[in-house]
């Protein structure tokens, strides 16, 4: 497997590179999978999409899909089946080639465009070709972080540095922040967000480390900014989806066995489904989510419910 790597660019400082074929793996992501550890390119599930008319007519920006294992992608896959009209953010041009085709098979007229979320010229420039495009949106889906592979290892206190903390808080968190303040400029008449988040923001989980720190100031950051844009008619929520086979879980150390503990120890007895998390999504961002803002919702086959697992008894 070739190693691809990607640059991202943090101000006053050389862009970073971080290859795709190592552990970390850590572009921008709640998105897709490249760990050769967990097979090579093959698709997370035979995921089914209802269709129907729940977001025709509404038209939103999906922020962090890297490739087709993407939870990104599955939520862009169920809007579309809904009748969104999407855009897509993308980084670089190595990104750019894989999500095109990926972008150009859904229904309608998706568009893309380039969005570095560290950057604020680039980040101007990207709402203003929305704007261009559509004049208004009516929704945001932000699956975007990052963290330095050396930090989701081993300890949190003793491997975190000062410029991989601020690292994870721009990209993980921060950017959230500023995508809302940009977004809700373009939605007049209301409309609704969603993030994604992890179960490492409530609890400590083994290497998730600074990401856990980051995700706990995105939910925050998510009740913070329900609160502003409530008034506004903009509702606000976050997903903490359990265990997948995605990109962000290949970069940290002992993913396999997060999921396999995520699927033992859950109510379901089953890993977390595509089609559960994209199916949350439909529905915090559609109409049928009237009264929904600044919630935290899990979909994980009932796995941080659980206080202390079943114990098989032995003989």
């Amino acid at each position: 497997m070739t190693a691809r790597c990607i640059r991202l660019r943090l101000d006053g400082a050389p862009p970073i590179r971080y290859s795709t074929e190592n552990r970390l793996a850590g572009r921008f992501a709640e998105a897709g999978r490249q760990d050769h550890n967990l097979g090579k390119d093959q698709p997370m599930s035979d995921s089914v999409f209802p269709a129907g008319n729940l977001m025709k007519g509404k038209r939103g920006l999906v922020m962090g899909v890297a490739n087709k294992n993407s939870i990104a992608w599955g939520i862009a896959q169920q809007l579309a089946a809904q009748g969104a009209e999407l855009a897509f953010s993308y980084q670089g041009e190595e990104l750019e080639k894989r999500v095109r085709p990926l972008v150009e098979s859904l229904p309608g007229s998706p568009f893309m465009v380039t969005a570095d979320v560290t950057d604020d010229a680039s980040m101007d420039a990207c709402f203003e070709a929305l704007q261009k495009k559509w004049g208004r949106m009516d929704f945001l889906v932000h699956a975007i972080a990052f963290a330095g592979k050396d930090e989701l290892q081993g300890s949190f206190t003793h491997n975190t540095t000062r410029d991989g903390f601020k690292r994870a808080m721009d990209v993980s968190a921060f950017s959230f922040v500023d995508a809302a303040k940009r977004a809700s400029a373009l939605m007049p008449d209301g409309g609704a967000m969603v993030c994604l988040t992890y179960l490492g923001s409530e609890r400590v989980v083994p290497n998730y480390n600074v990401m856990g720190v980051a995700k706990a100031a995105l939910e925050a950051s998510t009740r913070y900014i329900a609160r502003d844009l409530g008034p506004h008619g903009i509702r606000v929520n976050a997903i903490s989806a359990g265990p997948m086979r995605t990109l962000a879980m290949a970069g940290i150390s002992g993913g396999r066995t997060l999921m396999k503990t995520g699927k033992d120890w859950s109510m379901l007895k089953e890993d977390t489904r595509m089609e559960g998390v994209a199916g949350a999504a439909l529905y915090l961002l559609s109409d049928l989510g009237h009264s929904c803002t600044g919630e935290v919702l899990h979909v994980d086959a009932g796995f941080h419910a659980v206080g202390v697992p079943d114990i098989a008894e032995e003989g």
